[in-house]
């Protein structure tokens, strides 16, 4: 016969292990919700954009350049200056002094002083001597017409006698030239001798500004001795005249067209600025990105719109981040990309349906790095589980994370 004792002990320990296994099977089979962060879904603008860094750079840049070779003197405007067309000087050039002689060039040019000199001695002579020949010619012709009006002489006298005047009056005139050129001779001589002097600024040329804006660049600030089409400096206008030019690539470039809108990022200041594509170059080229990659890129030249004032601060060569709009959709139901996923080669997302997480296949249309643009499968205020983890299923339990 069983005591009271035993049973009560046998029954407390069937209890217990009940107890435990009971505790055992919930902890395998319960699942705490997850905690997930949601966002409802919206109307709102969705736009397509292509990004790349640009570079601003004036339009118009005239290299003023050097015509003539000449002694450069030192360039008095400073970079950033305020330049007027046709009145500011932006160089002035100076003549070439004649170089230094050696001992055989200086001795060849010591005789040809001396032969020009001789030449000079001799055309002086022959004036002498043509000159004394046209007085005689002069006064014979004088005797001869007083004879031909008193009938002694034939006219034929008269005429030789004429004749021969005017032959000594041109054989003095050419005389007279020869010891012209003598003279230029000695000069040209004399010139082959001289030694450098120093000059001072009468006589040189100004080089102005061809047009109204800023000095952009000095190529050569200190005096030299520059060629004829040596680069000097160079001006614009980056007040009116600044654009950007972005390289991007050629599968990129061939989506924009002009007149797209573009958004300036990262140029410094507070504010966005707007701009717009003006042309897309039909040329491409060969570039090496920075991990090596060969790329076929393609410049394409925005125009900045809006007030000059507003990035007046900004200048040739400088560095900006654009986004040119290709595509945009106004006022469409769209999802945040974070809460995109791939299920079945379909796009994905979960609702967060009373507590629950619920599998909802969606089309999409344009889609940007925030937001995509939803066709069918979701309803406006609909919440939906951004940044989905892998444990998420369909049915889930979800918490609202704080």
């Amino acid at each position: 016969m069983v005591t009271p004792r035993p049973r009560m002990m046998r029954l407390a320990l069937f209890g217990a292990a009940a107890a435990v296994l009971v505790l055992v099977v919930w902890m395998f089979l319960y699942k705490p919700p997850v905690s997930v962060e949601t966002s409802p879904i919206g109307r709102g603008d969705v736009a397509v954009t292509v990004g790349d860094d640009g570079i601003t750079r004036v339009r118009d840049v005239y290299e003023v350049a050097a015509p003539v070779a000449a002694r450069l003197l030192r360039v008095e405007p400073e970079v950033g200056d305020a330049v007027t067309a046709n009145e500011t000087i932006l160089a002035r050039l100076m003549p070439l002094d004649p170089g230094f002689l050696d001992d055989r060039s200086r001795s060849v040019a010591t005789a040809q002083l001396a032969a020009a000199q001789a030449r000079l001695a001799l055309d002086r002579a022959e004036v002498n001597r043509a000159s004394a020949t046209e007085s005689l010619a002069r006064r014979e012709h004088g005797r001869t017409a007083t004879l031909a009006e008193n009938g002694t002489v034939s006219r034929a006298a008269l005429d030789r006698a004429r004749t021969a005047r005017d032959e000594a009056v041109a054989t003095l005139a050419s005389a007279r030239a020869a010891v012209a050129a003598s003279q230029s001779g000695v000069a040209a001589a004399q010139a082959q001798l001289a030694a450098p002097l120093a000059r001072d600024k009468a006589g040189d040329i100004a080089i102005r500004a061809p047009v109204s804006g800023a000095l952009l660049q000095i190529f050569q600030k200190s005096e030299s001795v520059v060629q004829a089409g040596a680069p000097l400096v160079a001006v614009g206008d980056p007040g009116g005249d600044l654009e950007i030019v972005a390289d991007l690539v050629s599968t990129d470039a061939v989506r924009i067209k002009p007149g797209d809108l573009v958004h300036v990022e990262q140029w410094g200041g507070p504010q966005p600025l707007l701009g717009r594509v003006r042309l897309v170059e039909p040329f491409g080229f060969l570039k090496i990105s920075a991990l090596g990659i060969e790329e076929q890129r393609v410049n394409v030249r925005i125009d900045l719109t809006g007030d000059p004032k507003t990035w007046s601060r900004l200048g040739h060569g400088y560095r900006v981040e654009v986004r040119i709009v290709t595509d945009t959709a106004e006022k469409v139901l769209r999802v945040p990309t974070s809460a995109l996923f791939r299920a079945r080669d379909q796009w994905a997302v979960f609702v967060n349906d009373r507590g629950h997480a619920r599998l909802r296949r969606v089309q999409l249309g344009l889609m940007n790095d925030r937001f995509a643009e939803v066709r069918s499968g979701l309803k406006e205020r609909e919440a939906v589980v951004l940044f989905p983890a892998e444990t998420i299923r369909d049915g889930t339990k979800l918490r609202q994370r704080d």
